[in-house]
């Protein structure tokens, strides 16, 4: 209940179309309940001539007006009849799976939407609780499944209640008799039904894990490709997808069994039924209750009985896979942010001054930023710096709210960075992460994502002053080279100038350059800073950097250690205490005039 409850929030706008569709199709039911009574005049009045019965709905037709008994004017009336039932069933049905199914894309469009939309909302914390795998699983095949649920099998349930309740009636008319062996059997029917749908459940949920930890594999094969061969490690990790292949197989395999199992005893119950039908419809016509022709008809609700009590069976045993497919969905819809935005949040209206006191963080348990005071007046350039897993990035993640502090407070413009909206607050800062992130466009795409209808000469200026413009004219098709996933295609260095002329596009209060100028030779690195200085002068400029030569113009550096800022000043300050930042710094320069001097030595 909980998984159709949760579904009829997205199927509800759906539901007056859905309602007619069903009418339709109780109407087409109807005419094809008709077609036995018409069989049973053909055979009770056409081919053989029966007494005159009052006990079939088309008896009208046997008072002259549309041929004799056992004439071929009666033949011609019942079959233009049984005709155009037919056409109106078949029209019907047809009305009722495009329309149904155009129904089902659009709930399907919908919690595609609605799937997507929560990936962009939910904070990063939140969303690596998910792995790629389960999350694609989710977005494409559970919609998929959960549609199903609503405009198809449901449907189907309806249906054959419906068609039930009519056979059932159409028996009783003829003889309460006929009725034994579908009563007899029913209960048979009920328990494997409940057997069967718990191990379908179960089976359903393992093959949904397996789907997913396959969809796993082959995105992260595709996107570690190069480290996969540069190690040499293709066959262990074709024995992985061998593994998770073969898991997959084996828990289809299994579910084909249990299919199989369930179709046998079905059948058989079916096959039961109506061979029992047929013998007690026998023994009516020989005893003289019911004419030769309603063997035929009562012979024919019968197995509509049996067909639409087994369809009901299918159906709730496919439904198990739609379930766990909702269910899961469900989870996931309903998971909330870490990083939750206020109703009443405010927007920023004016350049941000930034203020951090006593910024305390913890992670899984981990303290990950202590102690953290720091004013950013609007225009200040601040360098951070300090070894691996200090927390410099966490720390420039934790103002536009990755990460929420767990104590001390984040203020722009004297407000807490929570009391605004996070469309308002991400729109002041222009980041460059460490991690860099190509789409599969063109390049000018790329620069341009921010503002997608810019002119292409601002597109040009800013790759200009990220020093990516000559590098970009030599290549096929310059602006619009088209890069591949991940930035596939070009070096590591260029794929930094791209995302940095991407950030400098964007034009934000607040330039956030996260180690990412890491792959750049200390010349480039030094004219794209020095060009950023120049041409962009009022911005707020925050620069992490593992080398120590990329902070050395900031107005403030500070050296990170253990999620603590244990050293701050200006260059010369730092230089002149002689602390980490210093001895750090000259290592560094030793180890590049080494560089220097090897090469001028070849």
């Amino acid at each position: 209940m909980e998984v159709l409850k949760f579904g009829m929030k997205y199927w509800k706008k759906n539901l007056p179309m859905a309602i007619l569709i069903q009418i339709f199709s109780f109407v087409a039911i109807i005419c094809d309940l008709m077609l036995p009574l018409l069989s049973e005049m053909f055979i009770d009045y056409v081919i053989l001539e029966q007494p005159v019965k009052d006990d079939n709905i088309f008896s009208f037709m046997l008072n002259g007006d549309y041929g004799e008994i056992h004439s071929m004017r009666l033949f011609f009336s019942i079959a233009v009849v049984f005709i155009i039932l037919l056409l109106i069933r078949l029209s019907l049905v047809y009305y009722k799976n495009v329309t149904s199914q155009k129904l089902g894309l659009r709930l399907e469009t919908d919690l595609r939407k609605a799937t997507f939309r929560k990936i962009m909302e939910l904070d990063s914390e939140t969303l690596s609780e998910f792995n790629t795998g389960e999350l694609l699983t989710t977005a494409n095949a559970d919609t998929v499944m959960y549609k199903e649920l609503f405009c198809t099998m449901i449907i189907r349930v309806f249906d054959s209640i419906f068609v039930l309740s009519m056979c059932i009636y159409m028996l009783a008319r003829i003889n309460a008799m006929l009725l034994i062996i579908p009563l007899v059997l029913l209960p048979f029917f009920a328990v494997a039904l409940i057997r069967f749908r718990k191990q379908a459940r179960s089976n359903y949920r393992k093959i949904r894990g397996c789907n997913s930890e396959m969809s796993l594999t082959v995105q992260e094969n595709i996107e570690a490709v190069r480290i996969v061969r540069s190690f040499t490690n293709e066959e262990t990790e074709k024995e992985k997808f061998r593994q998770s292949n073969e898991k997959l197989k084996e828990s289809y395999i299994n579910q084909v069994k249990l299919s199989s199992r369930f179709e046998v005893i079905f059948s058989t119950i079916k096959q039961i039924a109506y061979i029992g039908s047929i013998a007690i419809s026998a023994l009516l016509v020989i005893r003289g209750y019911i004419l030769v022709g309603f063997l035929v008809t009562s012979s024919s609700y019968v197995l509509k009985i049996m067909d639409h009590i087994t369809q009901i069976n299918n159906t709730l045993f496919i439904m198990q896979q739609q379930i766990v497919s909702g269910h899961k969905m469900i989870d996931f819809l309903n998971c909330e942010s870490k990083v939750p935005e206020k109703e009443d949040a405010a927007v920023i209206d004016e350049i941000p001054n930034i203020d951090i006191d006593n910024g305390y963080l913890v992670m899984d348990g981990k303290t990950v930023l202590k102690d953290i005071n720091l004013h950013i007046p609007y225009g200040k350039r601040v360098g951070i710096v300090g070894g691996t897993g200090s927390g410099k990035s966490v720390l420039l993640e934790s103002l536009v709210r990755i990460h929420d502090l767990t104590g001390g407070s984040i203020k722009i413009n004297d407000m807490d960075v929570r009391d605004y909206t996070l469309d308002s607050l991400r729109a002041n800062f222009a980041y460059v992460f460490q991690d860099v992130f190509l789409f599969s466009n063109t390049i000018d795409s790329n620069i341009a994502y921010a503002e997608p209808d810019i002119e292409r000469q601002q597109v040009v200026n800013a790759a200009k002053h990220a020093q990516a413009h000559n590098f970009i004219k030599g290549l096929p098709d310059r602006y619009e080279t088209i890069v591949g996933e991940r930035g596939l295609g070009i070096s590591g260095g260029q794929k930094q100038r791209v995302s940095i002329a991407r950030a400098l596009l964007k034009d934000a209060p607040v330039i956030v350059l996260d180690d990412s100028t890491s792959a750049l030779d200390v010349n480039t690195e030094k004219r794209l800073l020095a060009d950023i200085k120049e041409h962009y002068p009022n911005k707020t400029m925050l620069i992490s950097a593992h080398r120590l030569s990329s902070v050395v113009d900031c107005d403030e550096i500070l050296y990170m250690q253990d999620g603590m800022i244990v050293e701050r000043g200006t260059f010369d300050e730092l230089m002149k205490l002689g602390g980490h930042f210093a001895n750090v710094y000259n290592v560094q320069e030793a180890e590049r005039k080494e560089v220097i001097d090897y090469e001028g030595v070849m």
